[in-house]
C-alpha cells in the first residue's frame, strides 16, 4: 500500500513539475484575444567603486599604483623658497567614486611623514590637493593615521553618487631639507571610501 501511494505521489509530481515551470497561457476558441503576463526582476546589488589614478576610467579593480613625483634636480637653488619643481610628474590625477546605497564618504591615512630612508623627513602637510568639481573634494592628508572624512555630494538627491574629478597635487616646498629621494618609506596615501 505504500509502495502504490509512494508511486502515485511520484507520478502526480512528475506530472505538474511541467506545469510549474511552464509560462501562463491562455487558449480561446472563436472570436476574442488570448493574454498571457510575464513577470521581471532586476537584481542589483550593492556597489561601491573608488579608483585614484589609474583604472578610474575602468568600472573594475585594478592593482596599479600610481606615483607623483616633484622633481627638484632642475632646479636645485629651488628648493625650500615655495618655487615649484622642475619636473612633476602624474600631479593631476583623475579620480572617480561610484555608489549606490546613501552618503559615501572619503578619508585619507598614511604610515608618518615622507623619508628618504634615513631620518630626514618632510611632513605631509607640505602635499595639498585641489579638485576640479566641488561635489568630489580631495580629503586632507594627515600627518599619521586616518584624517577626516570628507562626504561626497549624492547625485541629484538620491542614494546614487556618481562622481569623477581631477585632483591636482602640489609640494609647498617651504623648507630646505635634507638630500634624497623623499616617499621611499612611508610615501603612500591610502583613501578610503565609505558607504552605509
Amino acid at each position: 500500500m505504500k509502495k502504490a501511494l509512494l508511486l502515485k505521489s511520484a507520478l502526480a509530481l512528475a506530472l505538474a513539475t511541467p506545469l510549474l515551470a511552464s509560462a501562463e497561457s491562455q487558449l480561446v476558441t472563436g472570436a476574442g484575444s488570448a493574454t498571457a503576463r510575464l513577470d521581471f526582476r532586476v537584481v542589483v546589488p550593492r556597489i561601491l567603486f573608488l579608483a585614484v589614478g589609474t583604472g578610474s576610467g575602468a568600472f573594475a579593480t585594478n592593482t596599479t599604483i600610481d606615483t607623483v613625483t616633484f622633481d627638484y634636480t632642475g632646479n636645485p637653488a629651488a628648493v625650500g623658497t615655495g618655487a615649484a619643481a622642475a619636473a612633476v610628474t602624474g600631479a593631476v590625477v583623475p579620480v572617480r567614486v561610484v555608489g549606490n546605497n546613501g552618503q559615501v564618504t572619503l578619508a585619507a591615512s598614511t604610515t608618518g611623514a615622507l623619508t628618504n630612508g634615513t631620518a630626514d623627513t618632510i611632513p605631509w602637510t607640505e602635499i595639498t590637493a585641489t579638485t576640479s568639481l566641488a561635489a568630489l573634494p580631495s580629503p586632507t592628508i594627515p600627518a599619521t593615521g586616518a584624517g577626516t572624512a570628507s562626504n561626497v555630494t549624492l547625485s541629484s538627491g538620491t542614494r546614487i553618487t556618481d562622481r569623477t574629478a581631477n585632483w591636482t597635487f602640489s609640494y609647498a616646498n617651504s623648507a630646505v631639507v635634507a638630500p634624497g629621494t623623499y616617499g621611499t618609506t612611508n610615501g603612500r596615501v591610502t583613501y578610503t571610501a565609505a558607504m552605509p
